[in-house]
């Protein structure tokens, strides 16, 4: 085709689109697949950079370089970590000058100056240390962190700051959309989150089950692995020595105090026993249960998250959240592979259900060995629990000290003699401060 066959706007033009020329066909147009609620405007084009938007966690530089990319100009992101050099493999926002700084800061600044005209707000903190009114002010939240917990604990937050008198006349300020990915290796998954309306992450527990756990007694006696020797250091070793009396010996994952003394810890442990192989990103990796990740998945899995930031902002077309299914599955380990499907509500989720959940147990448990099993509960994932009666009656309580210590001798009681047969017990965590976990107990 001759230069003066060219058809403007197509490929090869000599008016060269502008950055949001092929962004702005989408908004400007109906097609097939348009949401019904959709009305192509220059509205639903301006309205894009007016929306807040937060991100969080380990996907955050190719969810911020997209979300950058695809018109929002109002963004938050929070991340408590620090660059390391294993990031450099696949953060692309960062470079080896880098190591050491904030991950939000760094991440910030770069997309700023390579996408004029965006707004992003660093924090570099956990997402547990914002209160309600930090996360109203978003339009939706993107979680794509490496913990299980740190993803429990957002999801209640946002289930608990509906106002369901609202929602029912029809306003829904206080319902934020939470987008949810994660990566393992060659797998990912994404998912839309409305808050009360839709499954939540706690109604998914089991679908992440926790990591198999080892005996005690192989820890305290005979480590074999690096592994054992760091499982020593943060099960064992942290809670007899209290390292950090001034946070209440309460381990912080996320910070590299706490990691490195754990880490030295296992090191001097494993030396003890001749056992080679404990790093300080090995001791960050058991603690946190990071599974490696793998750029071109973390990739994929970003721009799923960010598709229905997209879609949920404009309307353009349905999102996961919109139709039958939620729930998107990603495999690369042969060939590619996706599927979606729905995940439903449960009504004895303890975070968005109205009913407590069935548990059948051994009457002769006590109950220490009641408490020890929520922790490797696939649907339960509680570490440090505190047991009480629906009635109010502490049975065991982690914390204050005076009041673990009364309860203490309830540890060594039978089940039985604590609780009646189809009875609830109320279980709180530390980790879950908003939670009150609901089980009806039913004995074999």
């Amino acid at each position: 085709m001759s230069p003066s066959a060219v058809v403007p706007g197509e490929l090869g033009s000599c008016a060269a689109p502008s950055r949001w020329s092929f962004r702005d066909k989408i908004l400007l147009s109906t097609g097939p697949f348009t949401h019904e609620m959709f009305e192509p405007s220059e509205e639903a084009v301006a309205a894009l950079g007016e929306m807040q938007i937060l991100g969080a966690g380990g996907l955050g530089c190719e969810i911020l370089k997209n979300l950058a990319l695809s018109g929002f100009k109002k963004i938050h992101v929070i991340d408590m970590d620090t660059i390391d050099v294993s990031n450099l493999n696949r953060q692309f926002l960062f470079r080896h000058s880098d190591v050491g700084k904030s991950k939000a800061e760094v991440a910030a600044k770069f997309v700023e100056k390579r996408v004029k005209g965006v707004s992003i707000t660093p924090h570099n903190c956990r997402i547990q240390d914002k209160d309600e009114d930090f996360y109203l002010q978003f339009n939706s939240i993107i979680c794509g962190l490496d913990s299980i917990e740190a993803r429990r604990w957002i999801n209640a937050t946002l289930v608990n700051m509906v106002d369901e008198e609202q929602l029912q006349e029809g306003i829904s300020d206080s319902l934020k959309p939470l987008i949810d990915g994660g990566t393992e290796g060659f797998k990912g998954q994404s998912r839309v989150i409305l808050p009360t309306m839709t499954s939540c992450i706690e109604c998914q527990l089991d679908m992440h089950a926790p990591r198999a756990a080892v005996p005690l007694c192989t820890l305290a006696t005979i480590p074999r692995q690096p592994e054992h020797c760091i499982e020593w250091a943060h099960i064992i070793a942290w809670d007899q020595e209290k390292p950090f009396p001034d946070v209440d010996n309460k381990l912080d994952n996320d910070d590299p105090e706490h990691i490195t003394w754990l880490y030295q810890k296992a090191l001097a442990r494993a030396q003890e026993f001749n056992i080679s192989g404990v790093t300080y990103s090995m001791t960050q990796g058991v603690v946190k249960n990071i599974i490696p990740a793998i750029a071109s998945t973390n990739a994929i899995i970003a721009a799923s998250c960010c598709n229905e930031a997209f879609k949920l902002a404009t309307t353009s077309n349905p999102s996961l959240g919109d139709g039958e299914n939620n729930y998107m599955m990603y495999s690369g380990n042969e060939g590619i592979y996706t599927y979606t499907f729905k995940h439903e509500q449960k009504e004895d989720c303890p975070v968005c259900g109205q009913k407590a959940k069935d548990l059948t147990v051994d009457p002769e448990w006590t109950l220490q060995e009641f408490i020890e099993s929520l922790a490797g509960r696939a649907d339960a994932q509680l570490k440090k629990p505190s047991v009480r009666t629906a009635e109010g009656k502490s049975l065991y309580m982690q914390s204050p000290e005076s009041l673990e210590l009364k309860t203490r001798p309830n540890l060594e009681r039978k089940l039985r003699d604590l609780v009646e047969n189809g009875h609830e017990l109320a279980v709180t965590d530390p980790a879950f401060a908003t939670v009150s976990f609901r089980f009806a107990i039913h004995y074999r």
